[in-house]
């Protein structure tokens, strides 16, 4: 039988340097809990440090954490990736880690990139600089994303930094995404009109939180799936088996 989840599919956790200190995994999901958000995709910037944590705050919860990240390519284009598993993402946070920048984090000036475990309690501060772009392009990052079995969203692609339309001008017809984001700063519908490209990709919408106001009060998406399950989700964004997602 489907079951109506409330999902945010894009959250930063304190690991990201432009996040604020309150996005720890367990407030995170605390607050999902109170607000009743069902699923939750943690998306750090090129990195996965606190997601095991995130999942195991939620093991105790209602609240399911989907294993993600958002890359960013060499084009500057951010990309939303999500996996079902843990050995998924690994697998996945070695070919980030092969094309990282090899540059070191200036706290000072980006922001400290903090690793946490579960109960909240400090682990160690990431030294890579996890704001810049990787030296895989967008076609590489998703064909990769799909041999490991993965969804990749293209990031707010209304805004005018970091979206694919804003770095390339159009979607190439050969990257193989799985949905395109629409941000807070507009409705889908607006952005269907001026962006009439996206309309022939599903599309969703979400927080982008890096602060909690956000994630309590930003875009979610609802999708009508049996299970919270990345193979559901998917199941959803291609309009399967009496699946759909409303936005």
């Amino acid at each position: 039988m489907m079951r109506r989840f409330v999902a945010d599919l894009h959250v930063h956790s304190l690991l990201s340097p432009c996040a604020e200190i309150e996005m720890t995994p367990n407030n995170i999901v605390w607050h999902a809990v109170q607000h009743e958000v069902d699923i939750v995709a943690i998306t750090d910037h090129n990195a996965c440090d606190n997601v095991a944590a995130a999942l195991e705050a939620a093991k105790a919860t209602s609240v399911t954490i989907l294993p993600g990240m958002e890359v960013e390519s060499k084009e500057e284009v951010h990309l939303i990736v999500l996996f079902e598993n843990m050995q998924q993402l690994k697998a996945w946070e070695q070919f980030v880690q092969q094309h990282m920048s090899g540059r070191l984090n200036d706290a000072e000036r980006f922001g400290a990139q903090f690793i946490v475990d579960a109960d909240d309690n400090f682990v160690a501060e990431k030294t890579e600089m996890l704001l810049a772009s990787l030296t895989a392009g967008i076609a590489d990052i998703t064909a990769q994303v799909k041999k490991l079995g993965g969804i990749c969203i293209a990031s707010h692609v209304d805004r005018p930094t970091y979206s694919i339309i804003s770095q390339l001008g159009f979607i190439p017809p050969d990257i193989e995404l799985d949905a395109v984001e629409v941000s807070k700063n507009m409705s889908v519908e607006q952005a269907s009109q001026r962006i009439p490209t996206i309309g022939r990709f599903p599309i969703i919408t979400a927080s982008d939180a890096h602060v909690m106001d956000d994630f309590i009060h930003g875009p979610k998406t609802v999708f009508y799936i049996e299970q919270p399950t990345l193979g559901e989700i998917r199941q959803a964004l291609l309009a399967q088996n009496l699946r759909k997602v409303v936005v």
